[in-house]
């Protein structure tokens, strides 16, 4: 049976205390700020240490990585676990002078770890928290893509294909990147700036016509139809679709492929757990860096009405 764990763990010198008899011991972890993650079904929450070799890690049974995944209308995921003789804090120990990176990722266990202390809780809560964000990454903040000031970010849907600017590569529907349309020429975070070829007012990358030359900027795709317009030049080196002396149609027959990045920050906190010398109401994990948490999402923009 493949035993794996997933948590994130992050530290940043933390100093814990207990009392007993009025003495009063002091522990330090000098652990990083971020926790890796192992498993399918029955996830290890994990981190490691050198000099000296320590790790701490939780399991708890039955948890997938899509679980954790699934935000719901808040972007938001949330849930609290018991910890149990199955379903453990463990603090551990080792005579290594170094821990391999994937110490909880085997199906078997290392025979070159050799552990010296493995203490454990197993009363306790475990609470699990995902936020996830979502973003286009086209240089523009998310604050600036409410064009009608109402607060409402999924309302603002300049070429109508179901996919609000905030999360849309390219705003306009033209075929051409949002990034690519210089909507902030020198990152100032103000706009007032964009590129607008055709001067009408209205900046590249929300105008369907950047020339003006009355041919939509996606059907101006006059050598290769790749959903592409920037790398169509006919004439004077510059790109068809900017240069109103060149209004030759070939009608576009889809979008480009659409991407949306996505980022969960997961974070883990630990309560009321009893690690023999360490007793504490709240432990702070931090945040979980682990590869195998999906980043992008590539879909298909809605088909427009092409005439």
């Amino acid at each position: 049976m493949r035993k794996l764990f997933f948590v994130v763990f992050s530290m940043c010198l933390f100093s814990f205390y207990t009392c007993d008899d009025g003495d009063i011991i002091t522990v330090e972890f000098n652990f990083d700020n971020t926790f890796k993650a192992c498993g399918t079904t029955g996830l290890v929450f994990y981190k490691t240490k050198n000099d000296p070799s320590e790790s701490l890690s939780i399991k708890i049974a039955d948890l997938k990585i899509s679980d954790i995944i699934a935000v719901g209308a808040e972007n938001t995921y949330k849930a609290n676990f018991q910890l149990s003789a199955t379903n453990a804090f463990h603090y551990i120990t080792y005579s290594n002078a170094t821990l391999p990176v994937d110490l909880f990722c085997n199906d078997i266990p290392l025979s070159e770890v050799k552990i010296t202390k493995d203490i454990k809780s197993t009363s306790g809560n475990v609470s699990i928290q995902t936020v996830l964000t979502e973003d286009d990454n086209d240089g523009i903040p998310k604050a600036l893509e409410d064009l009608n000031g109402n607060g409402n970010f999924e309302d603002d849907d300049t070429d109508g294909d179901g996919i609000p600017n905030y999360l849309d590569e390219d705003d306009d529907g033209d075929n051409v990147l949002t990034k690519n349309e210089k909507p902030d020429p020198n990152n100032d975070g103000n706009l007032s700036d964009a590129q607008d070829t055709d001067g009408d007012g209205i900046p590249d990358y929300l105008d369907p016509d950047d020339d003006g030359d009355n041919v939509l900027t996606r059907d101006e795709e006059n050598d290769t139809q790749d959903q592409n317009p920037a790398n169509d030049t006919s004439l004077n080196g510059i790109a068809d679709y900017l240069n109103p002396a060149v209004s030759t149609k070939m009608a576009a027959t889809k979008y480009r492929e659409h991407t949306i990045y996505k980022t969960y920050v997961v974070t883990l906190t630990v309560s009321n757990f009893d690690l023999e010398i360490i007793s504490l109401d709240v432990f702070d994990f931090g945040v979980l860096d682990d590869s195998i948490i999906p980043t992008e999402n590539k879909s298909r923009k809605k088909t427009p009405p092409f005439n």
